[in-house]
């Protein structure tokens, strides 16, 4: 059985992009369909097309998002703030560990000095989704 990380790059090497790879690769568990979250998370890789904002943080941040929120206001207590703590918090863990969150200065388009590749982008995303899934889980038990 491949892990999470193994199974994020072999969806990227598919040609699937880092938003789609990260975001794909936690489908099963949460109960999404793998296509729809394909078709959902096309237009955040490359940085949303503009090299912005990390693509494989974008796959990430739908996870965080699809894990926390209550779906809807009038089934609870509104989850914005507390989905909107969690993505800034793992984001900064990113920035901290690959010294930015945006993918032309991840990749040194302007610097020439690439701080991280697409695949390790890929690899830090879906373990720090993977660490947010388990104290998530934690916090349940």
């Amino acid at each position: 059985m491949n892990t999470k990380a193994e199974r994020a790059i072999e969806l990227h090497k598919k040609g699937y992009n880092c938003a789609q790879a990260v975001a794909c690769t936690f489908c099963k568990e949460l109960g999404i369909n793998e296509e729809e979250m394909f078709r959902i998370s096309e237009g955040f890789g490359l940085g949303m097309g503009m090299m912005e904002m990390c693509g494989a943080l974008s796959g990430m941040t739908m996870i965080i998002g699809l894990e926390n929120s209550v779906g809807d206001p009038e089934k609870g207590a509104p989850t914005k703030t507390q989905t909107y703590k969690a993505v800034q918090k793992y984001i900064n863990k990113f920035k901290e560990n690959n010294g930015s969150y945006i993918c032309r200065e991840l990749k040194g388009v302007e610097t020439k000095k690439v701080l991280c590749t697409c695949d390790k982008c890929i690899l830090d995303a879906v373990a720090l989704t993977e660490e947010y899934l388990n104290s998530k889980k934690e916090a349940q038990d």
